[in-house]
């Protein structure tokens, strides 16, 4: 991708002036994209039909479990959305502009992934409202809470792209962001147990999600559009960043490791990971304003892990 212009205020589809924006190519690949996450909300959306019409807990119960469904895979397209946004330049595409723009759902309709990002984002939040007064309970409200503080974050993560906050915001962004993700898909897979309890207990989660806080900080530190760039020992903030990003990774292998006879599937991805960090590393250097698909891969990584350790827990 190429054509990339940054400017203080740039005019995104309409006449109105957006502060601190990039406008990048939309490009036939990226507009393809846009399809297949179409058809991914289009199949969460099904799945949680599916779902509701095959339970017998009444009209209010059959909702809630195919609200729950949906909300799951709305959450992983979420998730994707986020890599989308990073992999094709797309982060300031809105600039600092938060939530919303006057254009929002024809610059979605056009394939923008970062106005679809905040649109996918509304929908969770809405599904999760839902949730919470339909099925008032522990999970349904941490779900909800999540996704409040999740959005916040979202914000601060514009400031971060823009050079004005801290990488740590960017980090628990990510964070928040699969913390939402798995609060729900826990309760759809184990619903008698509470979330807090259970990620208490479950120590590859806690090294899956240091390795998601470290990653999200290393897209901060790095900047918008700058290279990590390659190194034996580490010299700048970007470089130390994405050591301990790495050192991570490590603990998340050798804990998927040590417990493979539980987790065979999650070991196996988080092996498959590594090699897709490097590409991904590659990548990024190569094109920093946008290293493009590979984003995706290695978000799609961390959610097959992510869905392995839950799946299969007994």
């Amino acid at each position: 991708m190429s054509g990339i212009s940054q400017n203080p205020e740039v005019n995104v589809g309409s006449h109105e002036a957006i502060p601190n924006a990039v406008e990048p190519e939309m490009t036939p690949l990226v507009r393809l994209i846009g399809k297949f996450i179409g058809l991914a909300l289009l199949a969460a959306f099904f799945a949680g039909v599916v779902r509701g019409l095959g339970g017998s807990g009444g009209l209010t119960g059959d909702l809630v479990r195919g609200l729950g469904a949906s909300e799951v895979g709305f959450a992983i397209v979420l998730i994707l959305l986020g890599s989308l946004v990073e992999g094709f330049g797309y982060g300031l595409s809105l600039g600092t502009k938060w939530p919303y723009t006057k254009n929002i759902l024809v610059l979605m309709w056009r394939g923008d992934p970062e106005a679809a990002h905040r649109v996918v984002a509304t929908l969770v939040g809405l599904v999760g409202l839902a949730l919470a007064i339909l099925s008032p309970g522990a999970s349904t409200f941490s779900g909800l809470a999540l996704i409040v503080i999740t959005a916040l974050f979202g914000m601060g993560t514009l400031y971060v792209l823009a050079g004005k906050a801290p990488a740590l915001v960017h980090g628990i962004h990510g964070l928040l962001a699969y913390g939402v993700f798995l609060v729900y898909l826990t309760s759809l897979a184990h619903p008698d147990f509470n979330f807090w309890i259970y990620l208490k207990e479950m120590a590859p989660l806690h090294a899956l999600l240091l390795a998601v806080l470290m990653g999200g900080m290393t897209t901060g530190q790095r900047g918008f559009g700058q290279p990590i760039g390659h190194f034996v020992r580490p010299r700048k903030a970007s470089q130390w960043t994405l050591a301990v990003h790495v050192t991570a990774a490590l603990l998340v292998v050798a804990t998927l490791g040590w417990m493979r006879q539980d987790y065979p599937w999650a070991f196996f991805f988080s092996i498959i990971q590594f090699g897709v960090g490097s590409l991904l590393f590659r990548a990024v250097n190569l094109k920093p304003k946008d290293p493009g698909i590979m984003v995706a891969f290695h978000q799609s990584m961390v959610l097959l892990m992510s869905l392995a350790i839950v799946l299969q827990w007994q």
